[in-house]
């Protein structure tokens, strides 16, 4: 009976000992994974692009689900121009967040380029209804369809 008893203390020990390894290991995984996204924008803010990118996407293994970084690493290849890398970043930002407006008019901007008009109407449709912040950049887009359609004209 004594023996029965030294094993069921072990094995309260035991899980004592890992619950207390756990907590102990997961905050600060999860403070060093937000501090990524946190360094990687105060480095795109200071136009250091190819380190911000690389904490960008150290981010994303960490927090795939994470849209703000989808979005920023978007931002970073427009810069870049490259374009397919900058649509894939904005699908998946949209994929997760489908109401993130920004995506939608950087999204809608590419569009334009492309002159896809039934894209182009169909993002601003759905930027018309999820803008908060940034309405006032939808006139940037119909002047650039107006422009579109005045070179067509002429």
């Amino acid at each position: 009976m004594a023996y029965n008893i030294k094993i069921q203390l072990l094995n309260i020990i035991k899980i004592i000992l890992f619950i207390l390894i756990i907590s102990l290991f997961l905050p600060n995984n999860s403070f060093s994974n937000e501090n990524f996204f946190n360094k990687a924008k105060k480095l795109y803010e200071s136009k250091k692009f190819d380190e911000s990118k690389f904490l960008f996407q150290r981010d994303i293994v960490f927090n795939p689900k994470k849209a703000d970084s989808y979005l920023f690493l978007a931002k970073i290849f427009k810069l870049e121009k490259n374009l397919k890398e900058e649509e894939k970043n904005l699908n998946t930002t949209l994929l997760l967040d489908p109401k993130n407006e920004e995506a939608i008019f950087l999204l809608m901007d590419i569009e334009v380029e492309r002159s896809n008009f039934a894209e182009v109407k169909e993002l601003k449709d759905k930027f018309k209804k999820v803008c908060k912040n940034l309405c006032k950049k939808i006139s940037s887009i119909e002047e650039k369809l107006k422009n579109f359609d005045t070179k067509n004209e002429s």
